[in-house]
């Protein structure tokens, strides 16, 4: 569920994105996307429990110039 006055480009600007968030930018199932999270496929910090997936290493893998 999107926050209210989110569009799907402002997660570009942010440093993290939950992994639901992270699930819809790359079109996979939100269980898929903890497992990545969980395999180390995705890079991601932990903030009080919450796992949080990082912006600037996820746009280094989907142009490419990082694989996973």
């Amino acid at each position: 569920m999107s926050k209210p006055g989110t569009t799907t480009s402002d997660w570009r600007q942010r440093m993290t994105i939950t992994i639901p968030e992270y699930a819809r930018i790359v079109g996979i199932g939100r269980n898929t996307a903890y497992e990545a999270a969980r395999s180390g496929e995705v890079t991601t910090i932990k903030v009080r429990g919450r796992v949080l997936v990082c912006v600037p290493a996820l746009l280094r893998q989907l142009e490419g110039r990082e694989i996973a």
